[in-house]
């Protein structure tokens, strides 16, 4: 088969709806951009979930947050946060607290190493998003931003507590 039959096969693909091609579509700009990110923080040893984590400690710095609050803040929902804040705590990034009036409420704080990285980061992470979004003009990426957010709010959880809303 040659590459013009290959293309013009492929061009005629299916769809069993145009909410269906819809949604593949936005999984593979997700694909597209996940692996730009991708490439950027592993230069920090991070992952975008952390990143995100981070980013959201610094958003309420000094203060710190509780882990049930920290995880719902997340962009995406992350079954083991746990995990994710040892790793970060043994990198000296950030720190659990308890506090006296309840032991069981574990409080997470960013550290100044923590906020040290993210400093380092900061250029970067812009030239990343102009990298992967920057090409849309300015009134397609506020259409772009009305149409997700819409696409979103039928199906998203009311207790989400991204900021990004």
């Amino acid at each position: 088969m040659s590459s013009s039959q290959i293309h013009h096969s492929e061009s005629r693909i299916q769809f069993d709806s145009p909410a269906q091609e819809l949604y593949l579509n936005l999984w593979r700009t997700y694909d597209c951009l996940k692996s730009i990110e991708e490439e950027l923080f592993s230069q920090y040893q991070l992952s975008p979930q952390q990143y995100n984590l981070l980013r959201i400690l610094q958003h309420v710095h000094p203060e710190s947050l509780p882990t049930l609050k920290l995880g719902r803040a997340m962009i995406s929902r992350s079954p083991d946060i746990t995990r994710m804040l040892d790793r970060l705590e043994q990198r000296g990034l950030i720190q659990r607290l308890r506090r006296e009036l309840n032991r069981r409420v574990v409080q997470v704080q960013l550290t100044p190493a923590g906020l040290e990285l993210l400093e380092e980061v900061a250029d970067q992470v812009r030239e990343m998003h102009e990298r992967q979004l920057g090409h849309l003009a300015p009134e397609e990426q506020q259409q772009l931003l009305k149409l997700l957010k819409l696409a979103r709010s039928k199906n998203e959880d009311g207790s989400c507590g991204w900021l990004g809303h």
